[in-house]
C-alpha cells in the first residue's frame, strides 16, 4: 500500500515530475513506476528508454539528480525513483510543488512566500522593513509589555535602556532596522503596513446570515490582545450572575482561560499576510478562526496531546512568552480542553478550514429557542432576587433585548427595533413579556431608563 513517502504509478507520465518536485521540497520519498495502488508489480513497458529519459527530464526541468533503479518482482520489472530532500527550493518550470501527507500541492501566494523564507532559514517575522524606524513604534504598548513581563519574571533588566535598545535585546532589530515582528507587536499604525492585522467580531443568532451587530478592532498585537478580550466581555458575552452572601458576582459564559488561550493562539500563530482573525458569537457557541494551517507533521490530534512548540512566528511568540501571555511548551490547547472540562462544558472542536484553524467553544445544555444558558444565567444564580425558581423561557429576540439593555439602559424602543430588524409594536410585546416575567422594569417615563431586575427590590 502507498504511504506518505511512497507513491505507486502503473506507468510513467511527465506529469509525475510534479510529485518528484514535491518530494524534493519536502522530506523526500520514492516514486515507483510499474506497480498498482496496492503495491503489486504489473510491469513497465519500454523500461529501457524510460531509464534514460526520466533522469534527463528530472535534471533538465528541475536541476536535481535522483537515484533511479530497475528492479524485478515475479518476473515483472518496475522502476524505483528515490528523491532526496533538498535544502534549497526546487522548482519545476518556474513552479514550486510540495508534498504534504499523501498529496502533492502547488505552492502559491503566502504558502510559497513562507516556503521560500523557510528554505532560506528565515521566518516571516524576521524580515526587516527598512522604511520604518523607532518613530513608528507605539511606546505605550512597549511599556505595557514591560509591565506584564516584569510580573511574569521572564524579562531582562531594562534599566537605562532606550526603546530601540529594548527592541534590539528582544531580537526585533537587525542593523538598526526594525523587523516585521517589532511592527506587528508594537507598531504605531501597524494595520497600514499589514492591512489585515485586525480582529473582526460578529454577533449572529440563528445562522451566519443573521448578523445583528459587529466590531472591527485594529492595532498592534498588544492592543489587539487586550481590546479583543475587553469588547467580547462587555458587549458580546452574557454574564452569569450569582448572589453569594448578598455579594453580586459574575461568571463568564465560557472559561476565561480557554477564551484567552484561543485568542492568543489565533493572534500569535496566524499568517499575518492572510485574512483577519474572525470571531463569531452565537447563542449556543463561539468560534474563533485564524488564517494559517498547522505546522508540518502536525494534525488536529497532535494539538490535543502534549506536543513540541513550533511557532509560525517565533520572534513574536518569544516576546509574548516573556510577557507571560503564553508558555513555550505547546500546552495551550491542553489548557483549553482542561478548562472547558472543569467548567462542565462540551469538548471544544478544532478543524482545519479555508486555509486556517477554526476552534469552537460550546455552551452546556443551551436551549437555542428558549433560554439563556438553559436559564437566565442559570436562572441568574439559581433565582432572580431569590424568588424565581426553575427556568424562565425566553425567545431569541427577548434574549437580544436583554443584551441591548445591558449595553445601554437608555436605549429607545426604536433603536431596539432597528437592531432586531422588527417593528416597534413587536418590541413592545417582548418588553411587556419581560416585565410580566419579572425580568425588566421601566424607571421613569420618556426620559427614564430600563432596569434589569437582578434582586428582589420591587
Amino acid at each position: 500500500m502507498e504511504n506518505f513517502n511512497i507513491e505507486y504509478k502503473s506507468k510513467w507520465h511527465d506529469d509525475y515530475l510534479k510529485t518528484i518536485c514535491g518530494f524534493a521540497n519536502a522530506k523526500g520519498g520514492s516514486l515507483i513506476v510499474g506497480k498498482n495502488n496496492d503495491g503489486n508489480t504489473i510491469g513497465v513497458p519500454g523500461y529501457t528508454k524510460l531509464l534514460e529519459d526520466i533522469p534527463n527530464k528530472i535534471r533538465n526541468t528541475m536541476g536535481i539528480i535522483c537515484d533511479i533503479a530497475l528492479s524485478e518482482d515475479n518476473n515483472q520489472n518496475y522502476i524505483s525513483i528515490t528523491i532526496s530532500p533538498y535544502s534549497v527550493p526546487v522548482s519545476l518550470r518556474g513552479r514550486y510543488y510540495y508534498r504534504t501527507g499523501s498529496t502533492t500541492i502547488e505552492l502559491t501566494g503566502n504558502s510559497l512566500n513562507d516556503f521560500l523564507l523557510k528554505k532560506a532559514g528565515k521566518t516571516w517575522d524576521s524580515i526587516t522593513e527598512d522604511s520604518y524606524s523607532i518613530a513608528d513604534i507605539n511606546t505605550h504598548t512597549i511599556d505595557k509589555f514591560l509591565s506584564d513581563a516584569k510580573e511574569s519574571d521572564r524579562i531582562f533588566s531594562v534599566d537605562n535602556l532606550s526603546y530601540l535598545e529594548i527592541l534590539d535585546k528582544l531580537g526585533l532589530v537587525e542593523n538598526n532596522y526594525l523587523k516585521r515582528s517589532a511592527l506587528v507587536l508594537f507598531g504605531q499604525d501597524s494595520y497600514k503596513l499589514f492591512p489585515n492585522l485586525k480582529v473582526k467580531i460578529g454577533r449572529f443568532i440563528t445562522d451566519d446570515t443573521d448578523l445583528r451587530f459587529q466590531d472591527e478592532i485594529e492595532g498592534n498585537l498588544i492592543t489587539l490582545l487586550y481590546e479583543t478580550m475587553s469588547i467580547l466581555g462587555y458587549k458580546y458575552l452574557i454574564r452569569e450572575i450569582e448572589f453569594r452572601n448578598i455579594i453580586r458576582t459574575e461568571k463568564g459564559e465560557y472559561p476565561i482561560e480557554a477564551l484567552r488561550e484561543i485568542i492568543l493562539n489565533a493572534l500569535i500563530h496566524r499568517n499575518y499576510m492572510g485574512a483577519p482573525v474572525q470571531i463569531r458569537v452565537y447563542n449556543t457557541k463561539i468560534t474563533i478562526w485564524n488564517d494559517g494551517g498547522l505546522p508540518d507533521n502536525f494534525s488536529i490530534d497532535t494539538l490535543k496531546r502534549t506536543h513540541s512548540s513550533k511557532p509560525r512566528n517565533p520572534l513574536i511568540a518569544n516576546v509574548c512568552f516573556k510577557a507571560g501571555y503564553i508558555d513555550a511548551w505547546g500546552r495551550g490547547f491542553i489548557k483549553i480542553f482542561n478548562s472547558c472540562r472543569l467548567a462542565g462544558l462540551p469538548e471544544p472542536s478544532i478543524e482545519e478550514m479555508d486555509g486556517g484553524i477554526l476552534i469552537t467553544l460550546y455552551k452546556s445544555d443551551y436551549n437555542v429557542g428558549g433560554t439563556i444558558g438553559g436559564t437566565i444565567g442559570g436562572t441568574i444564580g439559581g433565582t432572580i432576587g431569590g424568588t424565581i425558581g426553575g427556568t424562565i423561557p425566553l425567545s431569541d429576540n427577548q434574549i437580544e433585548i436583554i443584551k441591548l439593555i445591558e449595553l445601554n439602559s437608555n436605549i429607545t424602543v426604536r433603536k431596539i427595533a432597528n437592531n432586531l430588524n422588527i417593528n416597534n409594536s413587536a418590541v413592545m410585546k417582548h418588553i411587556n413579556s419581560l416585565k410580566n416575567k419579572g425580568i425588566l422594569e421601566r424607571i421613569g417615563g420618556t426620559r427614564g431608563y430600563w432596569k434589569l431586575l437582578e434582586t428582589n427590590e420591587k
